[in-house]
């Protein structure tokens, strides 16, 4: 895979995650919840993949180049649960392994942050996300339904416990 590193989200970052989030989901989240996110939520915590390919003017300058955001995922930390709010690649980066990895860093962050388990919403149509849960040991607890307002999709409900186990064997599996 090209040279991808993740970071934690900035506000420097919303305006690339928003044009993500658009070419992603029907009912993208706005600006002011990215920001409201970072800045006002103490449960919340985000991380962008970024390419680490510098490119522009800015490069061929000698300047810093503006980091070139090309996914992101979100979670909250309620008592010993992450709660996956969000994850989204761009298109063109999408079968590359940027979701993985973005999901990973998530989970291994709330670990850090003694989190014993996580859950997630998934469209029922999302096969390819789902799959990748489940390679993460996220099973099936519930369906919610009706639960997307842009077209009244069921959303499955999916868990992973205990966190802990699963994911250090899942890492050790995958590297």
């Amino acid at each position: 895979m090209a040279k991808v590193s993740i970071a934690p989200m900035t506000l420097a970052d919303v305006s690339q995650a928003v044009e993500i989030d658009h070419l992603s989901f029907p009912l993208p989240w706005s600006a002011s919840s990215y920001r409201h996110e970072l800045v006002e939520n103490d449960h919340a915590h985000f991380f962008v993949a970024v390419d680490g390919v510098q490119r522009g003017w800015r490069t061929w300058l000698g300047l810093p180049a503006q980091r070139r955001v090309i996914g992101f995922v979100g979670y909250w930390h309620v008592i010993d649960e992450a709660h996956i709010s969000t994850i989204a690649v761009h298109p063109r980066w999408r079968g590359h392994g940027v979701g993985e990895r973005l999901l990973r860093a998530a989970l291994k962050h709330a670990l850090g942050l003694g989190v014993t388990m996580a859950t997630l919403e998934v469209r029922v149509s999302n096969v390819a996300a789902q799959n990748l849960y489940r390679k993460y040991h996220f099973e099936e607890v519930g369906l919610r339904k009706q639960y997307y307002r842009d077209n009244g999709e069921d959303a499955l409900l999916m868990t992973v416990k205990p966190l802990r186990l699963n994911l250090q064997f899942t890492m050790r599996s995958s590297q």
